[in-house]
């Protein structure tokens, strides 16, 4: 008969084997993991290479295709259930949706998009190496290199005989850069795709610090605002008939949105163009236009049209209510009308969830001989895919793709090849964790 002593003494001993083993077994698992990468890294560069050398412009539908097809032929190979979605409905190429169903651990939203700014009629075609590691082309930190992150990852977890127990569906969409119209209909396949899922992984390259991971971006919605006003002689301006004119009213809408809105954190909200005179002339496409006027008449007419960009539904809907109330307390003889977009960006709010999965990617990180990483300052990352999942999944992070030189959407912009091994590593084991319950 053993004594109590002995009996937990001898307990403590078997729980720390088990916990050992366990360990062992999990470091041997992720070992496996970091070692697939490597052994496909250089194939991941090659990719990238290639799909870099493909024009997507957004509006280059063959191009986005081609680039769609790419990445599909390596997911399929994969084991993904793979098609390319015809986007004829809302304008543009469509979409790369892949599958995976497993019977373990929650299921994985991954989010890229296959089309750059850079359209045929470009200058910037074409990669070229500035040193052994940094590469400069059109699309490679934006984001074409967060695009063969995700198929390293999941090479790797298959490598490992991982990949089966998971549950990912990967999106790729068409249009991220120049979005289809209607919204509803260009981001629904994005959408369904969160409403399936609990975690939403984004390989947007975020503020271009592999130290920094995106928990919040800003949402984006446009404005535009009319103003009317009484025309006459300039000698009856300020009078009880004529009024101030369109103009007058016009700045004192502007000038109050900025006294009352420019220190709210993380909001902005600007005018991009402004015509007004007697008669105006603006484009269809929202971009500008014509005015004429003259000096001794006072000004009947103004359109402003702008963005609004907010950290939070609430924020948005906040910053709305306050322009409104001072669009509709008028200059005399003068009337204003500001409407917002009905589409746009929603904002990825900063939640509890959102900040837990960054400390989880801040552990797999450290573990791995990487360093810490902390939140992307929301003033530092724009409007993005992963912003429409916000309201249906429990977690969300955005910024794991090829870290970029700053150079996006310009013909300066480069990828730091260094980075793919990198990112790759701690989504892979990432996702291992978070599947195997391992935080």
């Amino acid at each position: 008969m053993i004594s109590k002593l002995q009996y937990k003494y001898s307990l403590f001993i078997i729980v720390l084997c088990i916990s050992i083993l366990g360990g062992a077994q999990n470091n041997r698992k992720e070992k496996q993991i970091i070692k697939a990468v490597d052994n496909y890294t250089a194939s991941a560069i090659d990719l990238i290479k290639e799909s870099v050398n493909i024009n997507s412009g957004t509006m280059n539908f063959e191009g986005v295709k081609n680039v769609g097809r790419l990445f599909q032929k390596k997911l399929d190979k994969l084991g993904f259930k793979t098609v390319l979605t015809d986007g004829e409905e809302f304008g543009r190429a469509g979409h790369l949706m892949a599958t995976r169903t497993g019977k373990k651990g929650p299921k994985i939203l991954m989010i890229g998009h296959l089309d750059t700014v850079f359209e045929l009629d470009s200058s910037f075609q074409e990669y070229s190496m500035l040193n052994d590691s940094i590469m400069k082309g059109p699309g490679v930190a934006d984001m074409k290199g967060g695009n063969v992150i995700i198929i390293l990852a999941m090479q790797a977890l298959k490598e490992a005989g991982l990949l089966d127990e998971m549950s990912i569906e990967i999106v790729m969409t068409g249009d991220e850069e120049k979005s289809g119209t209607p919204l509803a209909l260009s981001k629904k396949a994005l959408i369904d795709a969160a409403k399936r899922a609990d975690i939403a992984l984004g390989f947007e390259n975020g503020d271009n610090n592999p130290k920094t991971i995106v928990v919040s971006r800003r949402g984006s919605t446009d404005w535009q605002l009319k103003v009317t006003g009484n025309s006459a002689h300039s000698s009856q301006v300020f009078t009880e008939a004529t009024g101030v004119g369109a103009i007058y009213e016009t700045s004192r809408i502007l000038n109050a949105f900025y006294e009352q809105l420019a220190k709210e954190k993380d909001l902005t909200f600007n005018p991009g163009f402004i015509i007004g005179g007697t008669t105006l002339q603006p484009h269809e496409d929202g971009t500008g236009g014509h005015a004429f006027g003259k000096t001794n008449v006072v000004s009947q007419q103004t359109i402003v049209r702008g963005d609004l960009r907010a950290v939070s539904l609430e924020q948005l809907q906040k910053a709305k209510s306050t322009m409104q109330n001072i669009v509709s307390n008028n200059y005399p003889k003068t009337k204003a009308e500001l409407t917002f977009s009905s589409g746009g960006y929603p904002p990825l709010t900063r939640t509890e969830g959102n900040l837990t999965l960054l400390g989880y990617y801040n552990t797999v990180s450290q573990d791995l001989g990487f360093g810490s990483v902390t939140a992307v300052n929301p003033r530092n990352a724009g409007a993005a895919d992963i912003s429409f999942t916000s309201a249906y999944v429990d977690m969300a992070i955005d910024g794991m793709g090829l870290t970029g030189g700053g150079g996006d959407h310009t013909i300066n912009e480069t990828g730091d090849l260094n980075t793919v091994a990198t990112q790759a590593k701690i989504t892979a084991v990432l996702l291992y964790r978070l599947v195997n319950s391992k935080f």
